[in-house]
């Protein structure tokens, strides 16, 4: 059967939809690239069915008619939870979308939250806790009075933090994870919430994490002038973030972004930060290859970074 989630509300069209399935299953994708379509002349609005109709295309050798499917998903459901424009702009030379969809983040990550950690950790190799640990040692011992988990997922960088504040948030986008999150009884605050779209509250971490996490961004300029406005004058910023091959923000096709030396380093010194230091590392495993990134620390955010008064953190004006 067609996933709930997923399904049109036709049950004819659903029927074919899974037969296309069936197709895809035995190698004949132009024939299930036919019957999904006519499952969407049955249900024309079905965003769902575009955004896998694109895929059987993509699969097939047809990019100009994936390209179609995907903008017809992104007018759709311009929310975009299936990601739709993120596969389109892989297509193109030079990708237009510079974040993820919030929505797509949400749909994926509340879907991954019961198998998450043991995917991570049993098959990914993931280092996430290991390298925020080492990045805490080397930083000054001293507990902070508030730390924040960004983007904390299920809490696996909970045990790390923990022992380094006296009170600790966490804040994430999808509730599924924040629920496991919570079972651990790590976090004295779990918040659901975009963090593209955090209010300044004005110097109130002593530390700020966020680990794997903005990978899922793209561009940095908004949650890295947040964190300088939300972080105390001796606070300390520390994140991993996967490494580009040039200076800037590239779309891969895993559908994460990756960053550039320059790129990440430029921006911290915009927003007023001293004591800049990234660390190669390797973040994890993909298919079983390594994927190198950098573990970033930054201290000192500049007074400079202020409040606006739609509540984006902006940066200096003369930076």
């Amino acid at each position: 059967m067609v996933g709930k989630l997923f399904a049109s509300g036709d049950l004819h069209a659903d029927r074919r939809a899974e037969f296309a399935e069936t197709l895809v299953d035995h190698g004949d994708l132009d024939g299930a690239v036919d019957v999904l379509q006519g499952a969407l002349d049955l249900v024309p609005s079905w965003a769902a069915g575009w955004f896998r109709l694109g895929e059987y295309q993509e699969r097939a050798g047809d990019p100009k008619g994936a390209a179609r499917a995907w903008d017809r998903a992104v007018d759709l459901q311009p929310d975009d939870p299936f990601g739709a424009g993120l596969r389109r702009d892989l297509l193109r030379d030079q990708p237009l979308s510079d974040t993820m969809p919030p929505a797509f983040v949400e749909m994926l990550f509340d879907q991954y939250a019961p198998r998450f950690e043991a995917s991570l950790l049993d098959h990914l190799d993931y280092q996430g806790p290991t390298l925020i640990s080492e990045a805490l040692q080397v930083r000054s011992g001293a507990t902070v009075q508030r730390a924040l988990d960004l983007g904390c997922g299920t809490g696996l960088i909970g045990p790390v933090l923990r022992p380094y504040c006296d009170y600790l948030t966490g804040i994430d986008l999808s509730q599924a994870m924040l629920d496991e999150a919570h079972a651990k009884g790590l976090y004295d605050m779990l918040e659901k919430a975009d963090i593209q779209e955090l209010p300044i509250l004005g110097g109130q971490y002593g530390l700020i994490v966020a680990s794997d996490v903005f990978n899922y961004l793209g561009a940095l300029e908004r949650i890295i002038g947040w964190c300088a406005a939300s972080l105390s004058a001796d606070g300390t910023l520390i994140f991993t973030v996967e490494r580009a091959r040039d200076s800037d923000v590239t779309l891969r096709e895993t559908r994460r972004f990756a960053h550039g030396r320059e790129y990440v380093t430029d921006l911290l010194q915009t927003a007023g930060f001293g004591a800049i230091e990234l660390r190669d590392v390797v973040l994890r495993k993909d298919r079983g290859v390594d994927v190198h990134g950098f573990c970033v620390v930054a201290g000192e955010p500049n007074a400079q970074v202020r409040r606006q008064g739609d509540g984006e953190a902006q940066l200096p004006a003369d930076a």
